[in-house]
């Protein structure tokens, strides 16, 4: 599939596993990259960790890896470090999620290679930050959620701590090195110069949920524990309707007074009437709004509070967003023909009006490309040696 987005032109040699660094780099083959996918000869464990068509084309491998080049190359072999050195030679951006350790004992630590190219943009995918203790440690999503206090907020919510339903701790990472990798990339633009990168999961995180959940712990005295109390209410959950579940949040002061007056429910009143109010009592707020929502069906309150400009929205599963009337009308989802029959890939969620991202491709078999990358190596090695005889 032809290349298009912001990022045509750029290559990426991607030595990353698992989903924080896939993710990515997935993100820049989108949006135009060239992303060529280094694996060990028995590829990357995420290729058998879910269902798909074939072994080793597991579900979630052939999302975060799609439309990238898959070349095996045994590292540990002098002919695979050769290679990947001519690879780096002719490339903007080396990825890799390896420790800091592992990586400088194959000899690919960043001076190494900023010395084959010192323009690179050299960006370490870590669970914890090689300036730390926790440098060595390894870490895995549900490590991360727990040490950056997500199973702590839920116990607040529940009662009983849990993770959350989605491995946000390597995609939150995922999109930090993300645009830590294209900040390096416009600084090289402005003054050629190329630069180290580390993202770290936990860095990341812990300054994630630190956006809100800081609050009066950011101040020195504390003027509070760390938390934000409207996230943490055990009440603040969908409300219980009566034929199901809808979700809405009666927020601000214009939002309370409409609801007010076209529900009329009797615990109004003027004690709730500001947002300082209510937030003071937030619990209380959410209680008997859960006892207000139950009296009607969802198709009702949906109608009502969309009609008076009231968040709303209905508690929808993961297989309906498949079929969600406002994703499929943006084009979120786009179909691909792959060998093993059309995948429906959810796109990008970015718009450009000139350079469009799109699905890059279907995502590649192990070492499914590594003859064309180290061929396409061998020619341009072969253009830069024979400019530099001509010179």
């Amino acid at each position: 599939m032809k290349h298009t987005g912001p990022l045509c032109g750029v290559r990426v040699v991607d030595l990353t596993a698992m989903v924080m660094g896939p993710y990515c780099t997935q993100i820049m083959a989108d949006m135009g990259a060239d992303v060529v996918k280094i694996e060990p000869p028995a590829g990357d464990n995420t290729r058998y960790i879910s269902v798909g068509p074939e072994p080793g084309m597991a579900g979630v491998f052939v999302n975060v890896n799609r439309g990238k080049r898959s070349a095996v190359l045994d590292l540990r072999s002098d002919a695979g470090r050769s290679a990947l050195r001519g690879l780096i030679a002719d490339a903007d951006v080396f990825i890799h999620s390896m420790r800091g350790s592992a990586i400088a004992r194959l000899g690919f630590a960043y001076d190494e290679v900023a010395a084959i190219n010192p323009s690179i943009v050299y960006t370490n995918c870590y669970g914890y930050g090689r300036r730390g203790p926790d440098a060595d440690r390894t870490a895995y999503d549900d490590t991360i959620q727990a040490e950056c206090g997500l199973p702590f907020v839920q116990e607040q919510l529940t009662g009983e701590a849990g993770y959350v339903g989605t491995i946000m701790a390597d995609k939150v990472a995922g999109m930090t090195a993300l645009y830590a990798t294209m900040m390096a990339l416009f600084h090289r633009e402005r003054t050629g110069d190329g630069q180290e990168v580390e993202v770290s999961m936990f860095e990341t995180m812990a300054a994630f949920m630190l956006v809100e959940h800081a609050n009066g712990a950011m101040f020195d005295p504390p003027l509070g524990p760390a938390a934000y109390p409207r996230a943490v209410s055990p009440n603040r959950k969908p409300y219980r309707t009566k034929d199901g579940h809808i979700s809405a949040l009666v927020y601000n002061d214009k939002q309370w007074s409409v609801f007010v007056e076209a529900v009329n429910p009797p615990w109004a009143g003027d004690h709730f009437a500001t947002l300082a109010q209510r937030a003071a009592r937030i619990d209380t707020v959410y209680a008997l709004l859960g006892e207000t929502f139950a009296e009607r069906t969802t198709q009702e309150w949906l109608d009502l509070l969309r009609s008076l400009d009231i968040p709303a929205a209905p508690v929808n599963s993961l297989d309906d967003l498949f079929h969600n009337d406002h994703l499929n009308a943006v084009g979120l989802f786009e179909d691909v023909e792959t060998p093993n029959g059309t995948v429906r890939f959810p796109g990008t969620p970015a718009w450009f009006s000139r350079t469009p991202g799109r699905v890059a491709g279907p995502a590649p078999r192990l070492g499914g490309d590594t003859e064309e990358v180290l061929d396409e190596m061998r020619l341009r090695a072969r253009e830069v040696n024979g400019g530099r005889e001509r010179d």
